[in-house]
């Protein structure tokens, strides 16, 4: 009897073993069948491997259609707990009243001390740069003294530069 055992022991472990070596071995032939020149076989592997990534991506679809489901179904039925004439048991149901404008409060407090400071004490380094490229976007001969009607000198000096 004990020799029995031992016996069907080895057999399930060797089958395991099989099995177990048998999906990598197969996927390893299957690789190895495929010569870089057989565009047919390639063509079959990337076809293969296209359909398992679209079957992963439509489980994960049909995943996140069941969730939005049950989300919608979850926020009808609260909806029907509350009457439609009944402000108090919906301002429960949004978070209670007033609670959109506080959130909103909040999300502008936070948007705005966010900004950062505007720079200071760099209006000579603005006019200096304007002066300098300003002149040169302007159209052929409105920069010459007797061309234009307001010359560009004229303009940077009342800007200070």
């Amino acid at each position: 009897m004990p020799a029995l055992k031992a016996s069907a022991r080895r057999v399930l472990t060797a089958a395991v073993l099989a099995a177990t070596l048998a999906l990598p071995m197969a996927s390893v032939a299957h690789a190895e069948e495929c010569k870089p020149d057989d565009q047919v076989c390639l063509d079959k592997e990337a076809n293969a491997k296209e359909a398992k990534e679209i079957e992963e991506q439509q489980k994960k679809t049909q995943e996140a259609a069941g969730q939005a489901d049950k989300d919608i179904k979850a926020a009808g039925d609260k909806l029907k707990e509350c009457p439609p004439s009944s402000s108090s048991c919906m301002g429960t149901l949004t978070g209670g009243k007033g609670a959109a404008e506080e959130q909103g409060v909040k999300d502008m407090t936070e948007t705005i001390s966010s900004y950062e400071p505007e720079p200071s004490d760099n209006a000579a380094q603005a006019v200096t740069s304007t002066c300098e490229s300003f002149p040169d976007s302007l159209p052929q001969g409105s920069t010459d003294p007797g061309q234009s009607p307001f010359p560009v000198d004229q303009l940077c000096s009342l800007l200070g530069g």
